[in-house]
């Protein structure tokens, strides 16, 4: 199930990064007090009122600029605007209504999607006699807000939230494998869709995705169903679908959120840059069982070293995705294909998995026998109990004495400890602390 958009547009410089920090409560967009500091579209997820969402920061557009920057800026904007259900037009009550305004909002009007227009830096009263102008824009009531001070975000999310469309689930079976393939571009996502549906498949249908231009094409084998999520599914036309590189992350973001297992594709010739770090860290933002799979291994010159090479250098890269298992594959000639799937079921089933309570407990108090959490000031962190939550991916909780006692260095020991009795290969692994109360 995929949840609905909300991009945040505007000018430079009014603030949408701000906004945007606030709404996911991390600080994932760079912000800088100088336009056109974010220049790519940044994506969170966050909930309000129990609906939850994505949501897209943007780069500033400037519709008159022609340098390159802002005509990418512009087009990734503009891209954000067609993939968003909702818009938050965000404007700055310092300086007024501008004529750059004006033109985002024929921008807008042009789209027909729902409109909120935020009216930021209302930071006192005063200010507040400068929002009427922004009535002007043709949205509706403006929503003052201070991204500086946090006034005003939650009457905003109102505002947004309650013109999200419900989200549909996709109708599949609980069995059913959701596999979505992501990578940049030129990677082989399309061959090795093609590959996976050779004659020793079984097709069952090919049906439209329910989320738009996703093509999602169910098959079996060995008596396991399965869906492809074909990333490259994308229809339109037009300027803003020029560039595959524009929007090859919007694709994948969209497949990842409706996936229970994504095979990152890394390309073996070419070897490992940033841009596959940064689309292999939304699968493992979004919780997602994950696969690092390199193609076009049957044109890398080889010796008995060359795999594990590889595969040091993937784990050298990816340091916060070790979890997730290495195939090597051509998905041209299909060699070594027959090894994906049956890693693809191990990794779905490790994603799904609950332990026991008294299991994990014995596993953790034995992590702690043989090495102590250290003390802080002359506190000691004490571990009452933990508890799986949740699966897909695996949650637990540790109730404790102090949460502030846990270090982050102490998690990861944990995680570590419990990742080597129960495996959970190819899944993040989420720890949360809280404080034991008592009524616990």
């Amino acid at each position: 199930m995929a949840r609905p958009v909300i991009a945040i547009v505007g000018r430079p410089n009014v603030g949408k990064s701000t906004i945007f920090n606030r709404i996911i409560g991390d600080r994932l967009a760079i912000v800088e007090d100088k336009p056109g500091v974010t220049r790519d579209r940044i994506y969170g997820t966050g909930e309000w009122n129990g609906k939850p969402f994505s949501i897209i920061d943007t780069g500033g557009i400037e519709i008159d600029g022609e340098d390159e920057i802002m005509k990418s800026v512009r087009m990734q904007a503009e891209l954000a605007v067609e993939e968003a259900d909702v818009i938050i037009f965000m404007v700055d009550a310092k300086i007024g209504m501008t004529h750059a305004d004006e033109e985002v909002a024929q921008m807008l009007f042009r789209s027909r999607k729902p409109v909120v227009v935020a009216v930021n830096k209302v930071d006192n009263d005063n200010r507040m006699d400068e929002v009427y102008e922004f009535y002007g824009l043709g949205f509706g009531q403006p929503i003052p807000i201070s991204g500086s001070h946090g006034i005003g975000i939650g009457d905003l999310l109102d505002a947004a939230t309650d013109l999200l469309p419900e989200i549909e689930d996709d109708g599949y079976d609980e069995d059913v494998i959701r596999v979505a393939l992501i990578g940049r571009p030129n990677v082989g996502k399309s061959s090795l869709v093609n590959a996976l549906l050779g004659e020793d498949r079984v097709i069952v249908s090919n049906v439209a995705g329910t989320t738009r231009d996703a093509i999602d094409t169910p098959f079996e084998h060995d008596g396991q169903r399965y869906v492809l999520i074909d990333t490259a599914g994308m229809r339109k036309r037009g300027k803003v679908y020029e560039s595959t590189e524009k929007y090859s992350v919007m694709r994948a973001m969209k497949a990842i959120e409706r996936a229970d297992v994504v095979l990152v594709l890394i390309n073996g010739e070419e070897g490992i840059i940033e841009q596959d770090k940064h689309i292999a860290g939304y699968a493992h933002e979004a919780g997602k069982a994950s696969i690092f799979v390199v193609n076009k291994w049957d044109v890398v010159e080889k010796d008995d070293k060359t795999m594990a090479h590889f595969t040091q250098k993937i784990r050298d890269h990816f340091l916060f995705m070790t979890y997730a298992p290495v195939v090597f594959l051509s998905a041209l000639t299909k060699q070594r294909l027959h090894k994906l799937l049956p890693v693809v079921n191990h990794v779905s089933e490790q994603h799904a998995m609950r332990i026991q309570t008294h299991l994990l407990n014995d596993v953790v108090s034995d992590a702690v026998a043989i090495n102590p959490p250290p003390s802080d000031k002359g506190k000691r962190l004490r571990i009452n109990y933990v508890t799986q939550v949740s699966t897909k991916p695996p949650t637990i909780v540790c109730f404790v004495n102090d949460p502030e006692l846990m270090h982050f260095s102490y998690e990861r020991y944990l995680e570590n400890k419990i990742r080597a009795a129960f495996d959970f290969e190819g899944t993040p692994l989420r720890i949360f602390t809280r404080r034991k109360s008592d009524e616990d």
